[in-house]
């Protein structure tokens, strides 16, 4: 089978995902392509993967260039070219309503990700999501979202349930020079006591609520603990105090390596999320054999069985969040526990979500 896959803007995080779809698919076999910009991460694709880069584009889908829809013959293109059996669309761009309606016309079958059915508060382009998904859902063959509230809301917007499919975001956070290594980075690794938040430092990710339940954590937990904040970000617009004792800062894009130390000594990682969709954070925690503290946002809380991989807490609830963290590092045995959990439920969930995508690959493919 022959897999294309498209993603024409060069931001990290979709090609993280798109990549890891694209490496498991050469894996397996399969002849694979990938349509995208000229500045894109190309370390974290495996070389067997095919790359064309018909355009330039050096922003999100949703930036002022992606105005320039002329443009967008030029991958339309190199789609045609490759030949494909099935066209997955990774990630969104301006362009991709006109690309998919290109297709449809040529005969060749498209899945779409839809990675966000709501824009994150305080996003500048939130009418216009709302517009662009309903353009992708008429045109697109067949959707993938990664939750199941998502596909629940497509289905009761009157979508067919042979149209769209759900499985977990699971894909992790490492490049293609890791394949082959994972598990031996997972494994024998002793934790030490420190909370991880882990990512870009904005407004909708909550951190500002994290601050304030550590601040509430009783100070002789505090005197014992650390809070680690690792990722790029204006912290300080976000939090106008000094930070409290114990919160160490790490403001700049992490690494593999330093992610992968993060994650393997970490005691348990916090996303205290205020408008998320879903997170591949959770599966990479549980991958590590790491307990998750997470809020209730989006989709966030079906990757969790409180009491068991992890605990829950509503959003926007700094009081709450002090109170599950207070429960969690009160017992560090039962974390390991809940993180040996956590492991047994990424496993399982990737090989059936790898099955599942194979599946559809196959049932699509012209």
């Amino acid at each position: 089978m022959r897999i294309c896959y498209l993603l024409l803007s060069p931001t990290f995080g979709m090609h993280q995902y798109t990549a890891d779809h694209a490496n498991r698919m050469v894996q397996a076999g399969h002849a694979v392509s990938l349509i995208t910009t000229e500045h894109y991460p190309g370390h974290r694709y495996l070389p067997a993967v095919e790359v064309s880069t018909p355009v330039v584009q050096r922003d999100s889908g949703f930036s002022p260039a992606g105005l320039r829809i002329w443009a967008a013959q030029r991958a339309i293109d190199a789609v045609m070219a490759q030949k494909p059996d099935v066209v997955h669309v990774t990630g969104p761009h301006l362009w991709n309503v006109r690309i998919l309606r290109a297709l449809r016309k040529a005969d060749i079958p498209t899945l779409h990700t839809i990675h966000d059915l709501d824009p994150h508060p305080g996003s500048a382009y939130g009418p216009l999501l709302h517009l662009w998904n309903r353009a992708v859902l008429r045109n697109a063959d067949h959707i993938l979202v990664h939750g199941q509230c998502y596909r629940q809301r497509l289905l009761a917007s009157g979508m067919d349930s042979h149209d769209v499919t759900y499985t977990p975001l699971l894909h992790l956070f490492l490049g293609s020079a890791w394949v082959g290594q994972l598990d031996r980075l997972a494994d024998g690794i002793a934790c030490e006591p420190y909370v991880l938040f882990f990512g870009r430092i904005e407004r909708y990710k909550g951190v500002a609520d994290l601050i304030a339940a550590w601040v509430r954590l009783p100070e002789a937990l505090r005197a014992q603990v650390r809070l680690v904040l690792a990722g790029p970000g204006r912290l300080e617009a976000l939090w106008k105090d000094p930070l409290p004792a114990g919160v160490e800062v790490r403001n700049h894009l992490i690494q593999d390596e330093e992610a992968s130390t993060l994650f393997q000594r970490c005691a348990l990682l916090v996303l205290p999320y205020i408008g998320a969709t879903q997170s591949a954070l959770i599966p990479a925690a549980y991958f590590f054999h790491k307990a998750v503290l997470t809020t209730s946002s989006g989709a966030l809380h079906e990757y969790v069985e409180p009491g068991t991989t992890g605990w829950v807490v509503e959003p926007k609830h700094p009081s709450s969040l002090a109170r599950a963290l207070t429960e969690a590092l009160s017992d560090f045995d039962r974390l390991a526990r809940m993180g040996g959990a956590g492991r047994r439920w990424y496993d399982e969930h990737r090989e059936a979500e790898s099955a599942t995508i194979t599946h559809l690959y196959t049932r699509l493919a012209r």
